[in-house]
């Protein structure tokens, strides 16, 4: 008892007083420089008519950054979709898929060839799939060139 009487007396008194937590953080994490200030402006109808305009041109998702990279003189950018790009990239996606499964289906043959045929027949079938792969190398070549065509014409109109 004498012992654990002494040693409360050495304690400073400021030890047995709670000092306040830092609160704790949770969800977001803060901006370090967050946009608190703001600015109204009023168009007329015909003013918002053509700001809607330039907005939906300029493809940006927000109005707020839409506007400050007008008030702050960043190039005004237009976007267009072109439909026939997208189509072209749609089908181009497509035909890419069929070669894979065409690369699959020739992995799948080979194999079957050579396990059921002798090696003199699956000789001359493997000689006329291979007359065939070089066909489709070729046919994907043009399309490689057709692309390239497409993609210079696409950047050239954009200018």
């Amino acid at each position: 008892m004498q012992f654990r009487h002494n040693l409360g007396e050495f304690m400073n008194e400021t030890d047995n007083i709670q000092q306040p937590r830092e609160p704790r953080h949770s969800g977001r994490p803060r901006k370090i420089d967050p946009a608190a200030n703001r600015v109204t402006v009023r168009f007329t109808d015909v003013q918002y008519a053509d700001f809607l305009a330039m907005f939906e041109q300029a493809g940006v998702r927000s109005m707020a950054r839409f506007i400050l990279a007008r008030v702050f003189g960043e190039p005004f950018r237009v976007v267009k979709a072109d439909s026939s790009a997208l189509d072209f990239v749609m089908k181009l996606s497509a035909l890419y898929g069929q070669f894979r499964a065409v690369g699959n289906n020739y992995n799948q043959t080979v194999k079957r060839l050579r396990a059921v045929f002798g090696d003199k027949k699956a000789l001359s079938m493997l000689y006329e799939l291979e007359q065939q792969t070089i066909e489709l190398f070729h046919i994907g070549r043009k399309v490689l060139a057709l692309c390239e065509e497409f993609k210079s014409k696409i950047l050239s109109e954009q200018r």
